[in-house]
């Protein structure tokens, strides 16, 4: 029993200095993103045919250190996956150390990945909707703070769920999902992704059908790559 409670002990002890070696990761990553910030800024509103307005004088700095973090959220992705990796290693064989080692390369594109399939496909698909819903009826004016929370909520949210894929197939290869779970729970995944593009999308039908069916294709993407995983362990596992 104390030979327990000293593992359990040392077990989280060890836990907590991953979090803290994240939690400085992160502060310095978010220190070196705010000095790029200003460019980041002037890159994201280059297409933009008015300026935005502000409120007030901390509107900005609200703005910058939005942007600044979810830099430090993207560079540090790749940090947490390899902390997280470092903690149960002990309790991985060989082989699942190479295998889960080789995903966090891929956690980190794939949030870029996802990031950039919502500013530079969505956004502009549900921005430009919305403007000719208002037609000439409307003055638009835009503040900088709502045009930044509009955009990230349609951009940060795919980051992570272009992650997807990636973490079926790590389940996957670990034995811990199948393709016939997957295909099992089809219908709860698409209930699920329906009700993560209402709460993630503006109050439109559009905007909801335009991140349903990327979500659902990834969910499909995820089924098959699982598919192609179990085939290939099958294959390795049988005796020459």
């Amino acid at each position: 029993m104390e030979k327990t409670t000293m593992q359990l002990v040392d077990h989280l002890s060890e836990l907590r200095i991953r979090i803290i070696w994240i939690l400085l990761f992160f502060l310095v990553s978010f220190i070196t993103a705010f000095f790029f910030v200003n460019d980041l800024y002037h890159f994201l509103v280059r297409d933009l045919e008015t300026e935005l307005a502000l409120l007030g004088p901390g509107d900005i700095l609200s703005i910058y250190m939005m942007l600044a973090g979810i830099c430090a959220i993207a560079i540090t992705i790749p940090f947490v996956a390899f902390q997280l990796w470092r903690f149960v290693k002990p309790a991985l064989t060989v082989h699942e150390r190479k295998v889960t080692l080789g995903f966090i390369p891929g956690l980190f594109f794939l949030f870029l990945l996802g990031m950039a399939f919502g500013y530079f496909v969505l956004f502009p698909l549900v921005l430009t909707f919305l403007l000719n819903l208002a037609g000439d009826q409307f003055h638009t004016f835009f503040t900088a703070e709502k045009y930044f929370t509009f955009m990230l909520h349609l951009t940060v949210p795919f980051g992570f769920l272009f992650e997807m894929p990636a973490c079926f197939l790590f389940l996957t290869k670990l034995g811990i999902l199948t393709p016939t779970k997957l295909k099992k729970g089809r219908k709860y995944a698409y209930f699920l992704l329906v009700v993560t593009s209402v709460l993630i999308t503006p109050p439109d039908f559009l905007s909801d059908i335009l991140v349903v069916i990327p979500l659902i294709i990834l969910y499909e993407i995820s089924i098959t790559l699982s598919m192609i995983s179990a085939r290939k362990s099958k294959m390795t596992a049988l005796p020459n």
